[in-house]
């Protein structure tokens, strides 16, 4: 197997294994808000979350990026507590958030920390060149991370036609807003008791 294909493969399997629940929880809450009809402002606010941890994948893996591993881990839940309350902000006034400028601008700063994640992990694996593994690790985590979205995206599908067909005296008469509301509160659950459970100090 070749270095980039064995690299790749790793980026795929970080994402997708349950050592890396945090970072599917943010992407949880990152496209709760979002239907099929927005994929054009769901894109863009996943291209600067990549934009975001690309750079600093690059910089940590190098050892370019200063801040300690544990704050960094600490860090993370916290981006994703702050992604939910936004969601249950803009949603608990029926507000529609998916096209503001504002949620990629979030995406992006938050991508910097995220990617340090990565670098902690990727980190441990270099031996002596690091572009080819830099380059491959990240399509790998991109390809992962697409894999998440579109699993997400169908059941978010479903839950939204099952609630559809509620009559209106039922639970919402808006089953998008009831959808993000209890996505963004298990989310914002998980990711207060991780933050808890990392807290640095």
């Amino acid at each position: 197997m070749s270095e980039f294909l064995a690299f790749f493969q790793m980026g795929v399997r970080h994402i997708l294994n349950r050592g890396a629940l945090d970072h599917l929880l943010f992407l949880l809450a990152l496209g709760a808000v979002y239907r099929a009809r927005d994929w054009r402002a769901g894109l863009g606010v996943i291209t600067a979350f990549t934009i975001g941890h690309s750079v600093t994948l690059a910089l940590a893996a190098t050892g370019h990026f200063p801040i300690p591993a544990r704050w960094i881990e600490f860090l993370i839940p916290v981006t994703i507590l702050l992604t939910s309350v936004e969601n249950l902000r803009d949603w608990m006034h029926a507000a529609v958030p998916v096209h503001r400028r504002r949620r990629a601008v979030f995406a992006g700063i938050f991508g910097l920390v995220h990617g340090a994640g990565f670098a902690d992990y990727l980190r441990s694996l270099f031996l002596d060149r690091i572009a080819v593994p830099l380059v491959s690790f990240n399509l790998g985590i991109e390809l992962g991370q697409i894999i998440v979205l579109l699993g997400a995206g169908l059941l978010f599908t479903g839950v939204d036609w099952s609630a559809g067909r509620i009559p209106a005296g039922g639970i919402d008469r808006f089953p998008l807003r009831s959808r993000v509301v209890l996505v963004s509160l298990g989310t914002a659950l998980a990711a207060s008791q991780m933050a808890l459970a990392r807290a640095p100090w």
